[in-house]
């Protein structure tokens, strides 16, 4: 144990003597947490809106003030015409625009059919979906409102007909804020950074000035100086924790309902994934710039895309659903979001967690009999 401690000392005093690696292992969480938490931002409020209201009556006005007061909208402009409405939307002047046909006034008041349109720019998909959604609830609601006043104007009212009444109520995250589901993809994103890519740089680096041959003629054994070099990221990653975890509370409110010490716990199984990979990676590649490519752009980037970090894994093709079975990522990711948002303990978490351990086991066994056979 004396030997490793040695080893686990000597890399930390080499990691405190690249003045440009230590910052940047703590500053790039925080900017990563930063720009995931204000850019990735899917909430869609204010949108652009052209007006094209060809009634001029109360009724249209009241149709519009309700858009307005919704605060989804945002009156950007208006037109006398439908023609010109394509113009504002090329332009991305305007994301949608409401058509008010004449008449519609008249038809509302006369209990007919009132006749709209909501041309949606649909490049913006989501947006322009989301949109849609927010028109056709303010138009139901409006069509409910002059339903009941003229029942209530009739000179007999009847009592309104018996309806279902939907009550919606969302647990986890009331307020559909689309941060809540993001921020926490940050602890994954910094921890694949830190503890796969940083040390397959490392190990790398020890081939290219020489210094791992001097530590093969040493009595070094195998395993000491794998978990000698490894361990300091391992520190490393859970610092990185603590810091984003604490930046994701007071940043962006994004509440962490379960126990932190389990979230640890956890986070340890996935380092064994993490760890593992970038022992591998170090022992296919020659350079630093070949470790970091093949790190980021064959291992990272394909994980986060598959792995439903991101993009939720019920709507990729059947076989991409089958490789995400595979990928540690994605089991970490169900870890993350359960203990912020829901407040899940082991009871819930247990299978995730069996599956961490198992996949890690075996990346890090295979990297470590490789890694053993490269010093042979």
């Amino acid at each position: 144990m004396h030997v490793l401690w040695r080893v686990i000392v000597k890399e930390f005093l080499q990691l405190r003597q690249d003045k440009k690696l230590l910052p940047a292992l703590f500053v790039g969480p925080l900017l990563q947490l930063l720009a995931l938490g204000y850019a990735a931002n899917l909430d869609v409020t204010d949108i652009p809106m052209l007006v094209v209201d060809q009634d001029r009556s109360h009724a249209s006005r009241e149709l519009l003030e309700r858009f307005t007061g919704s605060g989804y909208f945002r009156l950007v402009g208006a037109e006398d015409t439908v023609d010109a409405v394509e113009p504002w939307l090329v332009r991305n002047d305007a994301q949608v625009a409401l058509v008010i046909a004449a008449g519609f006034g008249d038809a509302a008041a006369g209990g007919r059919s009132p006749r709209l349109q909501l041309i949606a720019d649909g490049t913006d998909s989501n947006s322009a979906v989301v949109g849609l959604g927010y028109a056709s609830r303010i138009v139901g609601e409006m069509g409910a409102a002059l339903q009941q006043a003229r029942r209530k104007r009739a000179p007999n009212p009847t009592p309104a007909a018996g309806g279902i009444d939907l009550r919606p109520r969302v647990f986890y995250n009331p307020d559909l804020k689309s941060r809540w589901f993001y921020v926490p993809a940050v602890v994954a994103m910094v921890l694949m950074l830190v503890t796969m890519i940083v040390p397959s740089m490392a190990v790398v680096r020890e081939k290219e000035i020489g210094t791992l041959e001097q530590i093969i003629v040493t009595p070094l054994q195998a395993w000491q100086l794998i978990l000698g070099k490894l361990a300091p990221f391992v520190v490393i990653g859970l610092l990185d924790i603590v810091l984003v975890t604490a930046g994701a509370r007071v940043l962006f409110g994004v509440p962490l309902r379960g126990s932190f010490l389990l979230l640890v716990f956890l986070t340890l199984l996935f380092l064994l994934s993490t760890l593992g990979f970038g022992l591998l990676v170090s022992t296919l590649v020659n350079t630093q710039q070949q470790a970091m490519m093949f790190s980021a752009f064959v291992l990272m980037v394909p994980m986060i895309y598959i792995s439903g970090l991101i993009f939720p894994i019920e709507n990729m093709p059947a076989l991409f659903q089958h490789v995400s079975l595979l990928i540690p990522v994605r089991y970490y990711a169900i870890i993350l979001r359960g203990v912020f948002l829901k407040g899940s303990g082991l009871a819930v978490l247990w299978p995730e967690a069996l599956a961490l351990l198992l996949i890690g086991l075996t990346v890090l066994a295979l990297a470590a009999l490789r890694f053993r056979k490269s010093l042979d």
